[in-house]
């Protein structure tokens, strides 16, 4: 492909959870369409290691690619992981808030600081960041997409918090959507399905066992991995999209249908 016929050519985009997952497949669908990238991620070594090699790897195509570091459960390190992004690429045309805390507990054992962590990392850290590049966002005519999940219509067992958050998500998305829409910004959701990523695994790791609970709900008897998303992001952070603004965008393959 042609830098002519790439979609995102010219796009500066911040992507939290960039160092593996649905993340690193978005900063490589994006690059591939011609986007300089922000990879955001969290400060463990394994993390850093991820997130400077796919920028290395992405950087090798010709794109600009930046990893930077950032707690998003804190208050300061969204917008700093914006600011950061805009002195490295320049003016942020897109934010992808893809990255996620969760884990698996009865509702009524969860602590209020485990709340505010899930919370602080899933809901707010996506509002901070769209405060910090609100500017950018105008001037680019750009896009916020966020992430929630199925399980935000379902629900799950011993999942409490983790849906709530990410119900919270689909909620801000819409808000931002009717307050950054007049300044022609768009703001949209993808929420996906059962998709296998490293995430997945950690939870749980029998592969048969989860896709004959996947299989019995979804239409597709298929299983989804991060790449069979990445395409849903590159449209919406493109100018094919540029009539859609408020929406919540299942890629689940079949799982809800509504």
């Amino acid at each position: 492909m042609t830098s002519q016929g790439k979609r995102l050519v010219g796009k500066k985009a911040v992507i939290t959870g960039a160092s593996r997952g649905i993340g690193a497949a978005v900063a490589r669908a994006f690059a591939a369409e011609g986007a300089d990238v922000a990879l955001a991620y969290a400060r463990t070594p394994e993390m850093e290691k991820l997130a400077r090699d796919l920028a290395d790897e992405l950087s090798a195509t010709g794109v600009n690619a930046v990893a930077i570091a950032g707690d998003l459960a804190s208050a300061e390190d969204p917008g700093a992981i914006v600011r950061k992004a805009r002195e490295a690429l320049g003016p942020i045309s897109t934010i992808v808030a893809n990255a996620a805390a969760n884990w698996r507990s009865p509702f009524e054992q969860y602590s209020v600081a485990d709340w505010d962590l899930i919370n602080n990392v899933n809901v707010r850290s996506t509002w901070l960041m769209a405060k910090e590049a609100k500017h950018d966002l105008i001037d680019t005519q750009g896009s916020i997409i966020t992430v929630s999940s199925i399980l935000a219509h379902n629900g799950n067992n011993t999942n409490a918090l983790y849906v709530t958050s990410k119900m919270a998500v689909i909620g801000l998305t819409r808000a931002l959507a009717r307050e950054l829409g007049p300044d022609g910004v768009r703001a949209n959701c993808v929420a996906p399905g059962a998709i296998r990523t490293e995430w997945e695994i950690e939870f749980d790791p029998d592969p048969e066992a989860v896709k004959e609970a996947v299989y019995a709900k979804q239409a597709l008897q298929m299983r989804g991995f991060a790449k069979d998303l990445a395409g849903t992001f590159v449209f919406l952070a493109s100018d094919q999209s540029s009539f859609i603004t408020g929406q919540t965008i299942t890629v689940d393959g079949g799982w809800m249908m509504k």
